[in-house]
């Protein structure tokens, strides 16, 4: 049974400085392969200060301010060779970013995005929040089955290469969320996006206790793969 070797917590890092991190080891995984090494199999968990990021295949029309203005508000603005459209990074924000070999866990990209989901699922069961998956719509939802009132509390954008992953899912904890007021998430503009704290009319979530919770769901999951 293939096992996840390392995980890494880079607390609160800025956008840029993860993005060369999980670089690094996205690109050693990739030569390891064309060796025929053995991969590492590889957990980040981070936070990132106020960033708001566009995959390659984004819409630039979904950032609804200047990026001279975003910058005057504290937020940084990034280009990203990830899936997906836009998406806004903060503080109370839990990212992370597996650099895996699907082939060591044989699966495929489909079924890698699935099971990102399914932890996000498992763990928000945990709250008693029931979150679910939307037809079209990459990610983890609550209301997705109604006609209002449908939000997001996970958004999902990776990079696969030779099938090696980087990048992953950005799960709203204690995130403020008049942030993504600054773009359309996702590119949805009659969807809503909310959090962990807010479906919970909660204070802060301890975020040590989220990070340990889905750990405990990535192993779950991808190690019962084979």
């Amino acid at each position: 049974m293939q096992k996840i070797d390392e995980i890494i917590d880079l607390g609160t890092i800025a956008y840029a400085e993860a993005w060369e991190y999980q670089q690094k080891l996205f690109d050693k995984a990739i030569a390891q392969k064309q060796l025929g090494v053995s991969t590492t199999q590889t957990l980040i968990l981070c936070e990132h200060p106020h960033v708001i990021t566009l995959g390659k295949h984004g819409n630039s029309d979904n950032l609804l301010l200047p990026v001279e203005n975003l910058r005057k508000r504290g937020v940084e603005f990034f280009y990203t060779d990830r899936g997906g459209d836009i998406t806004y990074h903060g503080p109370g924000q839990l990212v992370v970013y597996p650099i895996f070999d699907l082939n060591a866990f044989e699966m495929g990209l489909k079924s890698y995005i699935f099971n990102l989901e399914e932890v996000i699922i498992r763990l928000l069961n945990d709250y008693g929040i029931k979150a679910e998956r939307m037809s079209g719509a990459t990610g983890v939802w609550l209301g997705a089955d109604s006609d209002k009132n449908v939000r997001k509390i996970c958004a999902i954008g990776v990079r696969s290469s030779h099938f090696v992953t980087m990048h992953g899912l950005a799960l709203n904890v204690n995130t403020d969320l008049s942030y993504f007021s600054l773009i359309n998430p996702c590119g949805f503009t009659e969807k809503g996006v909310t959090s962990i704290q807010k479906e919970l009319n909660s204070g802060c979530l301890k975020m040590d206790e989220i990070k340990n919770r889905i750990i405990h769901y990535f192993f779950e999951i991808f190690e019962s793969k084979k």
